[in-house]
């Protein structure tokens, strides 16, 4: 075996000794706090079944991926899922990618031009960034929900931009807190910005159906493009991009990561159908419910100081140190209780984290249980 780059192996050696050093999980039988998993959907055998029944009903010819979606992978569900989606989100099209990854890297690099400017949100995820790096667009960050540092930019660039686009997330991944969306709507409308909101962890957590932040409160016609990734709250594979038909015919024809991948196959089509068709204001609801629990009891026990505020299914407590959280992070797994430290430079030092997620399968018994066990450590 050829021997391994130096400069590799010593970046791998500063991750260890800065007690960052990644590895891959085992899987475990503790009680879930830390998976996307919002509405269970991931553990159903409703989804299971629902897929199945759906696949047979359709009678396809064909039963995997065949090539990409302007070759061959265009299948009839390609067309019934985007147009469901579409009309389940409000939206004019919706074009579905393989990924959350794939659908961001696609959309920022190569819907903003040479001359444009992207404003965007300091917190924003890493598939945002890395598309950002392959734009000709100059990028620059505003703080985390500061509308104020954004009007600076906006008046900045209002006159030197041929286009301005404002990126944030209807809920953070990190902290689970959302933005004022009618503040921030109001501005992109003044400064003619297009704004581009990422609802990956509001599907399946925000709305009567689960339908999102931006669509729950009737303010998706004042936004540019909803990028809705179905790998949270729906259990599944894949993403769509919501927008104007001029909008997904662009993407189709220089969207890099759409045009040159495999398509997905049927059944991932058809999981993702059958997902939606799953949503429901009661499942949604008792997700609500434990979000609701989990803060009371929070209060209740004085941790609220060390949580960052979130009415999401995100809720992340501030441990400084890599060492110090992951210490911690083990004690609660060995309490029967799966919880996962959040460790810089994913997050910048100083903000690293113990992260929960919240499920509609959590039991109010189990919410109280982990949230004692962390005052017990304190």
């Amino acid at each position: 075996m050829k021997r391994f780059p130096k400069a590799l192996s010593q970046k791998l050696e500063q991750r260890s000794e800065a007690h960052s050093l990644r590895k891959l999980p085992e899987s475990t039988a503790l009680i879930d706090f830390s998976s996307n998993d919002y509405l269970g959907f991931a553990r159903s055998a409703e989804l299971f079944e629902a897929t199945h029944d759906l696949l047979i009903e359709r009678n396809l010819k064909i039963n995997g991926a065949t090539g990409s979606r302007l070759l061959s992978g265009n299948h009839s569900l390609y067309k019934e899922a985007e147009v469901f989606i579409a009309e389940f989100h409000h939206a004019e099209s919706a074009l579905v990618f393989n990924s959350g990854y794939d659908a961001n890297v696609g959309f920022f690099s190569s819907v903003p031009q040479r001359g444009d400017v992207i404003l965007y949100d300091e917190l924003i995820h890493a598939s945002i960034r890395d598309g950002m790096q392959l734009s000709n667009a100059k990028n620059y960050k505003f703080q985390h929900n500061d509308f104020e540092d954004l009007q600076r930019l906006l008046l900045r660039f209002k006159d030197e931009a041929a286009e301005i686009y404002v990126v944030t997330e209807s809920v953070f991944s990190m902290d689970g807190d959302s933005p004022n969306l009618e503040e921030l709507t109001a501005l992109t409308e003044k400064y003619k910005a297009y704004l581009v909101i990422d609802e990956a962890h509001a599907l399946g957590v925000f709305g009567e159906n689960g339908e999102g932040l931006t669509q729950s409160m009737q303010l998706h016609n004042k936004v540019f493009a909803r990028i809705m990734t179905f790998g949270k709250g729906l259990g599944c594979h894949g993403a769509a991009v919501l927008g104007s038909s001029e909008l997904k015919s662009y993407l189709v024809n220089f969207s890099r990561s759409f045009i040159y991948t495999t398509g997905l196959s049927p059944h991932s089509l058809a999981t993702i159908l059958a997902a939606y068709g799953l949503l429901s204001a009661d499942k949604v609801r008792a997700l609500r419910e434990n979000v609701v629990h989990f803060n009371q009891e929070k209060n209740r026990l004085g941790l609220q100081p060390m949580f960052v505020y979130s009415k999401s299914a995100i809720h992340s407590a501030i441990v400084p140190g890599n060492e110090k959280v992951k210490a911690m992070a083990q004690q609660l797994q060995a309490k029967g209780f799966d919880v996962k430290a959040i460790l810089s430079p994913t997050v910048p030092q100083g903000q690293e984290r113990l992260r929960f997620c919240l499920h509609s399968y959590n039991s109010k018994e189990e919410i109280s249980a982990v949230l004692a066990s962390i005052y017990g450590l304190l």
